[in-house]
């Protein structure tokens, strides 16, 4: 299947990888109904680290959704790397996500019976790359994360940061211009939430590539560029990051 091609605003031209643009959800109907989404609006810029910070209910979950194309807006737009999320077809949303955004989860979601090199390489076994370049090229990115020795090791054997650099790896893999990652370093203590977020800037972002990060952890704010703050639903505040690592 070609990858469709909308017809928006280049993202090159902005600067902007995700346009988000009056955004309303919600669950259920009747008496029951909960608005989650108010008429949210946010920018990710390419070459940027994006948070969103927010307490629990706030909406964060669910707008991360929708910018990966999981769930579908009720109403208002969602443009990510120049593509009308709302013109795409279930197939053609799904080729979308695999060619072109790289998910880190809070709880790693390795799997169990794959070594750390096979969980690295399984977005390039999706994509239709051969078993042995695939888990070639997973070497070598884990080799970059200071991996190397650990490849072959099952998850159960892995520390919590290794695991988590692991997961990092698959994200990266097919070097995606979009990375989402749902509070990476929740799991993880202080100095190696930092040592992740030191190699995600370091690896993930580039002129024409993107980071956003859902987060409660105060402590990794200083590798933020850009802090948007979410509430009952709204997008409350903006403030652009100084003095970023």
């Amino acid at each position: 299947m070609r990858e469709p091609i909308v017809n928006v605003q280049s993202s090159a031209q902005n600067g902007i990888a995700v346009a988000v643009r009056s955004v309303w959800k919600s669950f259920g109907s009747g008496p029951t109904r909960l608005q989650v989404l108010r008429g949210v609006d946010l920018d990710v810029r390419y070459g940027q680290m994006t948070y969103l910070l927010g307490p629990s209910g706030s909406g964060k979950t669910t707008l991360l959704s929708i910018i990966a194309g999981l769930l579908r807006a009720d109403s208002g737009s969602v443009t990510v790397l120049g593509h009308d999320l709302a013109r795409l077809r279930n197939g053609e949303a799904a080729l979308f996500r695999l060619r072109n955004l790289g998910f880190v989860f809070q709880q790693f979601n390795l799997i169990p019976a794959l070594t750390a090199a096979e969980n690295v390489a399984v977005p390039l076994l999706a994509a239709g790359v051969p078993r042995r370049e695939a888990v070639e090229r997973a070497r070598g990115l884990l080799a970059d994360l200071g991996m190397g020795h650990r490849a072959d090791e099952l998850p159960s054997k892995l520390s919590g940061g290794e695991q988590q650099r692991t997961a990092f790896a698959r994200a990266m893999i097919q070097s995606p211009r979009l990375i989402i990652c749902d509070e990476p370093t929740s799991a993880l203590d202080g100095p190696t939430g930092r040592r992740v977020m030191e190699l995600l800037r370091k690896h993930a972002l580039s002129p024409d590539r993107a980071v956003l990060v859902v987060t409660h952890d105060f402590r990794i704010l200083e590798f933020a560029d850009t802090v948007a703050e979410i509430n009952d639903g709204v997008i409350v505040k903006v403030t652009e990051a100084t003095g970023v690592r």
